[in-house]
C-alpha cells in the first residue's frame, strides 16, 4: 500500500508504526495521527530507526491540525473501521490533500456474500465492544467514494482467515482537481 507514496504523507491510524519499513525514499515526511498512547508509545522504536522523519501531529483523524491542500499523498490501514465518524475524517483528508494527490488505502469491511455479511452484522456488536470500535459493516470503497475521491485501483477479495473479517479492499483514490 506504499508503493507510489511520494512527498509529505499525512498517515490516519498510525498504530505501532507497523508501514514505517514500507515508506519508500520518495516519502520525506509522515504526519501522523494516531488517538491510542498505548499504539504511539509502541510505535517508539520504529520512529526512532526510521529513515523517513515522523512526526505525530494529531490524536484525531476527525480534525486534522495541517493546512488546506498541504500534503502530497495520505495512507490508512485499517482505520476507517474504528473511526467514530469516518465521512469526517475522510472529509479531513480529502481537505489537508492538494488536488492530484493520492489516498492509499487497505481496510476490512463488509463482505459482497450475504451469508457473511449476515453473520458481520449480528457479530457487529460484541466487535464494536471488543475491538476498540472496530466495525466490520463499513464500507470503506463507498466511503471514500463518498467523500469526493476518484477511485484510480481498487481490489478485493478474501484474505486468509474467517471470512466475517477477512474482506479487504486496498485502494487508490485521487483528490480531484
Amino acid at each position: 500500500m506504499t508503493v507510489g507514496l511520494t512527498g509529505r504523507v499525512v498517515e490516519i491510524g498510525f498504530g505501532s508504526g507497523l508501514n514505517v519499513d514500507l515508506y519508500p525514499p520518495s516519502v520525506q515526511v509522515v504526519l501522523a495521527i494516531e488517538p491510542a498512547a498505548v499504539a504511539r508509545r509502541l510505535s517508539n522504536k520504529r520512529v526512532t530507526r526510521s529513515t523517513v522523519p515522523i512526526h505525530h501531529i494529531g490524536l484525531d483523524g476527525q480534525a486534522i491540525p495541517l493546512d488546506d491542500d498541504s500534503c502530497d499523498n495520505a495512507l490508512s490501514t485499517f482505520t476507517l473501521c474504528t473511526i467514530p465518524d469516518a465521512r469526517v475524517a475522510l472529509a479531513e483528508l480529502r481537505r489537508v490533500m492538494h488536488p492530484g494527490a493520492r489516498f492509499h488505502f487497505l481496510e476490512h469491511g463488509l463482505a459482497p456474500d450475504p451469508g457473511v455479511a449476515d453473520w458481520q452484522q449480528r457479530l457487529e456488536p460484541l466487535q464494536l465492544r471488543l475491538a476498540d470500535g472496530c466495525h466490520l459493516t463499513r464500507e470503506p470503497v463507498t466511503l471514500v467514494n463518498e467523500a469526493g475521491f476518484t477511485m484510480e485501483h481498487v481490489e478485493q477479495r478474501y484474505a486468509k482467515g474467517p471470512k466475517p473479517w477477512s474482506w479487504f479492499s486496498a485502494g487508490i483514490a485521487v483528490k480531484p482537481s
